[in-house]
Parts: C-alpha cells; structure tokens; sequence
C-alpha cells in the first residue's frame, strides 16, 4: 500500500477478516509480538504509545514490521492541563509515605508532562501505522487531518455520546466505545468528571445513528462477548484484559497471577495509582488509598511509579495496579492465535 496514496486507499474496519481488536495496554502487556501475532491472524494488533519516548515508539513499530506484513495500530494519550494543585500532591505523597517505606523506595517526582506528545506525532506521521487511536481527548484536527493524508485510518476513544459528536466533528474515522466494564483507564476526556457509568450495550445503541463504525470495548473476553457487541450495533470489538495472559504479552508475572489465581474475586475503579479513574482488580492499595486519592494525572502516575515497580519485582499483587475488566475470570492463557480464535463471533 502507498502510504501517500488518499484516503481511498487507507485501512478501514470493514477491511478486517476477524473484527476483533487487540486493545492497547500502556505499562507492559502490549508488545510487538503482541500485536504482530493478532494482526497475522486477521484481526487488528495495537501498539500502545503511553509512558515512551517518541525513539522507543518508532522501534516498536519497525520491531512490529518485520513480525508482519498485516495492519497495525497505535494508541496514543492526549496531553491535557494540570488540574492538581501542589498541596494536593504534597497531601498524598505523605499519605503513600508508609506504603514507600515498605518496598524501601523513594516516591516519584509527581511532574507534569505531555508524553513527548509532538515527537510522536512526528514519528506516527513518519512511519504511518494503519490505524492510529487516541485516548483522554482529541488532538487538533489539524493533526487528524495530517495522519489521514499519509494513509492512517483515525479512531476516537468515547466514553459518552456528547464525546462521540465532538469526535466525529474533528474529523474522526471511527469511534472506540468504552464503556464502564472497560479495565484500565477511562478515556473520559475530562479528568475530573464522573466517568458514565452506562453499559457498553446502552452506549452502542445511544451511537448507532451516528452513521460511524464503531468498536466496542468494555468487557469482551469471549466470542459470546463480541456476537452480543456486533448485535448493538459495533463493526468490531476491542479485547484488552482478553490478551493480559496471551503467551506474546509483556504482562508482569505478579498481575498474570492475580488474574487466574482466585485470589482476587471483583474489579472496582480507582484513581490511587495515576490520578485518573482506572478499573483493575481490588486490592489493599486501592482499599487504602481510594478515599484520598485526587485527580492528578499524570503527576500521580509519576509519583507511584518507583512503589509499583517495587512491588511487581517482589511479586506482591497487592501495592501493584492491577488493571483488569470485569470479564477477566473468562480469560485463558496461551498464543495470541487462541486467544483471537476464542474472540471470534
């Protein structure tokens, strides 16, 4: 495919032999292994661009290419202002104190960042993936445009419909519906808003005369999960927590754990670990922290960033985010290729 060709050219999800897509998961499980192994089976591999350099972004997606010719995908966080104040942060570094001591570490830096935001745009319009999606909010349609010159298929992340116009009227391809079942960050585009806790199934009908396709994504962990997607009204289904115990995922081995042990029983959101709403499975971290935690991020993501490293090198599912929906006791483990093939409608 010509990269510089119009849009007439570019991957769309009705190109999709399997109509499933591997989410992308930030801190780990998403790899290039990863997504190369979904894409080769048909359905759509993503890359997930959070918390890199622009440099390790760019080897990712050349180490995805040379894994296989199929479509690829990259998601990246839309930088945002701060809306934490230093007293805030101060409040809850002394509150994690006690948690630090425990691992022996130093807190992190709580700075505010945006994510080496314009170098990987300029990675992203360089290498040009099949399908970019952006999560947290829209960047300036300007930039939308730019990508769907150079071939990229654009995908929205939506959490509610007065979300979704915004996003078709900056020029969008598709939407990415994530509704509450959804583990990991919520795309909400405002940090400090009450995330909409409608289900997945009501959101999809709420969009379905937006005349846009939409992927749904929230809670799909089987082929059961995707048919009843695909029957109110998705194209596709987006599957994260599906793939946390994929063979080719980069899934810390405390988390792996936690998600088949029994140990852990229910899911709840959160915003201890970074700031921002989050679901994963309920542990003493969040049962301590989730009282006082604030909105911050990214500054709190930074802040608690050495104690999570801390506790998934001792194993300890515990202090570790532990980003799960609600699906994940219908998780398996094993190839990608399986896994895909359990998602199948």
């Amino acid at each position: 495919m010509d990269k510089q060709d119009s849009s007439a050219a570019r991957f769309t999800i009705a190109a999709l032999a399997v109509p499933v897509i591997q989410a992308p998961m930030a801190g780990g499980p998403s790899t290039p292994e990863l997504a190369a192994a979904v894409s080769s089976q048909g359905g759509l591999g993503f890359l997930a661009a959070g918390y890199k350099t622009a440099s390790a972004v760019k080897a990712e997606i050349e180490a995805a290419r040379k894994l296989t010719n199929a479509p690829l995908g990259v998601n990246v966080f839309v930088p945002q202002p701060s809306v934490i104040g230093a007293e805030e942060l101060e409040q809850y570094a002394l509150s994690l104190a006690p948690d630090g001591e425990r691992f022996g570490i130093t807190l992190g830096h709580p700075r505010h960042d945006d994510d080496d935001w314009d170098n990987k745009i300029e990675v992203l319009l360089e290498q040009a993936p099949e399908a970019v999606s952006f999560t947290f909010d829209l960047p300036d349609r300007t930039v939308i445009t730019a990508l769907q010159q150079r071939g990229v298929y654009v995908i929205g992340t939506v959490t509610s419909r007065a979300e979704a116009v915004r996003a078709l009227e900056s020029g969008v391809d598709a939407l990415c519906v994530q509704g509450p079942e959804a583990g990991g960050h919520r795309g909400t585009f405002d940090p400090a808003a009450q995330p909409d806790d409608q289900s997945l199934h009501g959101l999809l009908e709420e969009l379905a005369g937006l005349q846009v396709p939409l992927i749904a994504a929230g809670g799909i962990t089987t082929g059961e999960d995707t048919r009843a997607a695909l029957s109110h009204g998705a194209a596709a289904v987006q599957a994260g927590t599906a793939f946390l115990r994929a063979d080719e995922a980069g899934t810390k081995a405390a988390h792996r754990l936690a998600l088949s042990s029994g140990r852990f029983s229910t899911t709840s959101v959160t915003r201890a670990f970074s700031g921002r709403n989050a679901r994963g499975l309920a542990n003493e971290f969040m049962r301590r922290h989730d009282g006082e935690a604030p909105c911050g991020y990214p500054e709190i993501h930074h802040l608690t960033t050495p104690l999570r490293a801390a506790a998934a090198a001792a194993g300890d599912p515990e202090w570790l985010n532990l980003w799960a929906g609600t699906g994940f006791a219908r998780t398996m483990e094993g190839p990608a290729a399986s896994i895909l093939a359990a998602l199948k409608p």
